[in-house]
This record gives C-alpha cells, sequence and structure tokens, in this order.
C-alpha cells in the first residue's frame, strides 16, 4: 500500500467508516434518551434503583473496553485486521439491545430492573466488541491530522443523523406502537435491526481486502494485560488524559441533557410527545452547520474551535434553568443554541483523538491504538450512561414518584425543580469544568499562533 492511500483512504473506505455511526448513533443515542424513563415511568422502577441500573453496566464498561482494545491490537497485528470484533459486535449488539426492552409483562420494580441490568450489562459488552477497534481505526485509515479530519468529519455527519432519526423516531415508534411495554418492545426490535445493519456494513467496507495502514505501523507490544495498557496510556500520554478528561465531561453534560429531555417534555412542557421536538432542537442545528464547523477547525485549530463550542453550550444550557418559571417555546429556541454547540463537541474530539493517538506512537514506539480508543470508549459510555444516572440520583432526593401506568402522576415542587436543573445547569457546569483540561491540552499541528 502506498503511502498516498494511507494519507488518502478510498471512498469506500470513508463510506464505510461513516456508516458505522448508526451503531454509534442509536446506541448511544437511545438508552440515554429513554431507559432512565422507561424503568420509573413504565416499569415502576424507584428513582435510586433506576440510577444504579443504568450504571452498574457502564461500572462494567470501563473495565472491559480496554481489555477488548487490547485483544483488539493483537489481532490486527496478527491478522493485519479488525474485522473479526466489528462483526462480532454487529452480530450479538442488536440481540442484547432489543433484550434490554423486553421485560415480560409479569415483572416490574426490582424484578424488571434486575431484567435491564443483564441485559444492558450484555449490550454494552457486544457494542464495546464492535465500538473500540472501530474508534482506532482512523488513526490507520489515514496518516495526516488533515486527512483523519477528512475522515472523521462524514462520519461525524453520518453519526448527528443517524442520533436525529433514532432519537426523534424511537420515542415516535413507541407511541405509533402503542407505548406502555409493547411499544418499547417495537421500537427495541426495529432499532436494533437498523443498528446492527450499520455496523455490518462498517465491518466490511473499511476492513475488505485488509486495513488500510496496519501492517505498517508499528506493532503491539504483548506484555500488559488490557486493563493494565490502558492505564499505562493514560500515565503516560498527558495529551490523552487532558482530551479524555474533556470529552469526559461533556458525555457527562450530554448525557444528562438527553436523560432529562423526556422528563421536561412530560413534567415541564406538560406533554410527553414534546420530547421529539427538544430532540430535533439539539441534533438537527449541528446537520446544518457541520460543514463550517470543519472550516473553523481548519482556520483556528481544532482546539479552540472545542473551546468555542464550549463556551456556546455552556451559555444555551445556562439559560434553560429559567423554564421551570417560564415554560414556553422559547425553550425549544435555547436548544437549538445548544445544539450548534454540540455539533462542535461532536466532531473536535473525534478529529483530535487519532492526533493523540499518533503522538503516542511516535513518542513510544508502539502501537496502542486500540488500547487507546478502549480507553476511550470506555469514558465515552460511561460518561453518557452516568448522565441519565446522575439525573435519577437528583429526582431520587428530589422525590420523584414513579409510576407504570399511563396516568401521569403529579410530583412534588422539588421534583419538579430536580428535573429543570439537570436539563440545564448540571450540562452548563460539567461542561465549563471541561475547559480547564482542555485549556492545557497541546496536540501536533494544533498550536495555532497567537
Amino acid at each position: 500500500m502506498s503511502n498516498e492511500s494511507v494519507t488518502a483512504p478510498s471512498r469506500r473506505v470513508v463510506v464505510g467508516y461513516a456508516l458505522g455511526s448508526v451503531g454509534t448513533g442509536g446506541f448511544g443515542t437511545l438508552p440515554g434518551l429513554v431507559l432512565a424513563y422507561y424503568l420509573t415511568d413504565t416499569l415502576g422502577v424507584a428513582a435510586g434503583l433506576a440510577g444504579l441500573a443504568v450504571t452498574l453496566p457502564k461500572i462494567w464498561d470501563v473495565i472491559v473496553d480496554p481489555i477488548i482494545g487490547r485483544a483488539s491490537d493483537a489481532s490486527a497485528r496478527r491478522r493485519g485486521s479488525r474485522r473479526a470484533f466489528l462483526l462480532a459486535g454487529a452480530v450479538l449488539l442488536p440481540v442484547c439491545f432489543a433484550l434490554v426492552f423486553a421485560v415480560p409483562g409479569g415483572l416490574d420494580g426490582g424484578a424488571a430492573a434486575v431484567w435491564v441490568v443483564v441485559a444492558f450489562l450484555l449490550a454494552t459488552t457486544a457494542f464495546s466488541v464492535f465500538q473500540v477497534p472501530y474508534i482506532a481505526l482512523p488513526a490507520e485509515l489515514a496518516s495526516t491530522p488533515s486527512a483523519r479530519t477528512r475522515l472523521v468529519a462524514p462520519r461525524i455527519a453520518v453519526l448527528a443523523i443517524a442520533i436525529l432519526a433514532f432519537g426523534a423516531g424511537g420515542p415516535e415508534l413507541r407511541t405509533a406502537m402503542g407505548g406502555g411495554r409493547p411499544g418499547y418492545l417495537a421500537m427495541g426490535i426495529v432499532t436494533a435491526l437498523v443498528i446492527g445493519a450499520g455496523m455490518a456494513l462498517a465491518a466490511v467496507l473499511t476492513t475488505r481486502g485488509g486495513e488500510v495502514g496496519v501492517a505498517g505501523r508499528v506493532p503491539p507490544s504483548s506484555g500488559d494485560g488490557g486493563f493494565r495498557a490502558g492505564l499505562s496510556a493514560l500515565r503516560e500520554s498527558a495529551a490523552l488524559r487532558l482530551l479524555l478528561a474533556a470529552f469526559v465531561l461533556q458525555a457527562l453534560a450530554t448525557g444528562a441533557m438527553l436523560g432529562a429531555a423526556q422528563y421536561v417534555a412530560t413534567y415541564t412542557l406538560g406533554d410527553e410527545s414534546a420530547l421529539t421536538g427538544l430532540f430535533v432542537a439539539l441534533v438537527a442545528p449541528a446537520l446544518l452547520v457541520m460543514p463550517l464547523a470543519r472550516r473553523v477547525a481548519d482556520r483556528i485549530g481544532k482546539r479552540r474551535a472545542l473551546l468555542g463550542s464550549t463556551v456556546v453550550f455552556v451559555l444555551a444550557t445556562s439559560a434553560l434553568v429559567l423554564a421551570r418559571p417560564m415554560p414556553g417555546g422559547w425553550v425549544f429556541g435555547c436548544v437549538g443554541l445548544a445544539g450548534v454547540a454540540y455539533a462542535g463537541m461532536q466532531l473536535y474530539p473525534l478529529a483530535l483523538l487519532p492526533d493523540v493517538i499518533d503522538l503516542d506512537a511516535r513518542a513510544h514506539g508502539k502501537d496502542r491504538a486500540g488500547v487507546i480508543a478502549g480507553v476511550w470508549t470506555a469514558g465515552e459510555t460511561a460518561g453518557l450512561a452516568l448522565g441519565p444516572a446522575l439525573v435519577l440520583g437528583v429526582l431520587a432526593v428530589t422525590g420523584f414518584v414513579s409510576r407504570t401506568s399511563s396516568v401521569v402522576v403529579a410530583q412534588p415542587g422539588a421534583a419538579l425543580w430536580g428535573v429543570v436543573i439537570t436539563f440545564s445547569l448540571v450540562p452548563a457546569l460539567l461542561a465549563l469544568a471541561s475547559v480547564v483540561p482542555l485549556a492545557r491540552l497541546r496536540v501536533h499541528n494544533e498550536q495555532v499562533p497567537g
């Protein structure tokens, strides 16, 4: 394979890599958007127990992701491809994902929570089998920072479309199928099939005939186990620590916002179906500004562009605290402004990560793309999952009342404030905290003068 081909991946590879975001968008969005609400307002699980149910699988995820990353590196070294892992995840995830929303009718409360924990744990493991090697691919498919940005940008565009489709379409499908348990089951099955199709296409198109660049990179060392290797990568790479810290904080922020959105629709805006409008307001602007976001990064650097996006997100989400005393249509406009910032918060960290992987390989003489991708995926999934868990924790403290029927339960005033705060001030403070590591981050080719 020529150096030119490594620098510029083929159209097939670019398309295949972008299609992988169908799976990422579906699994990363739908559980964070509806799982907490499914537990408290359909299965009758108390808010505190529901928070534990969505958190436990992600604690496991943090442990297993670096191990999967290490195994993926070893497979790439032996076979010249990560296809086996990608395909395994594509086959296993749809089944496990559908099971999350297939709680039998006779189970509710604590028993239903146990079912969801087990099924969600299996689903997150299957997702990691795909996602960890998938995140590692850009450092191997393109050899320069600009080429990686061109590779990642279409993927982020597809990710935004997938997030919009799953986030808006999932709840609508749930409602169309009658809501309640049957509605959630239909939603789970249909979305699982779409997720699996996107993952399978990515596995085939990005790895057919051997993966670009794998054979030419420094082979991964075989000393430490996956989890220890992940800790070593964090200890040895300051750039990885800083970028991951910022990304996890921002994932927590968006995870909390997504987790609170259904509660805001039902208990603040008074309309359960308003969730679709809130979600479209958050994600649709990302589709519109994505081309501009790329040009901004080319002009001022990805790190500075990420800082700017973060500041806009903080301002927009802070204003949403006024939704409690003054609910109204203006909320959608404010969420739309947060959505503009969300585009950059999605694009820029993923465009910076391959640069960090390459910097690490050059500095330490070993390829740890899979290990670093495992650490990254663990941080991302933990952040997105702990966001809804944080929402449920606040609701538990403020006295939120769970239900099993379709009748909306009157909530105490403290719980109504808790809903709004987790949608506004909590995301704003988390995003603001991410500015600290971002301000210290330095990656080669990103130190823009001035």
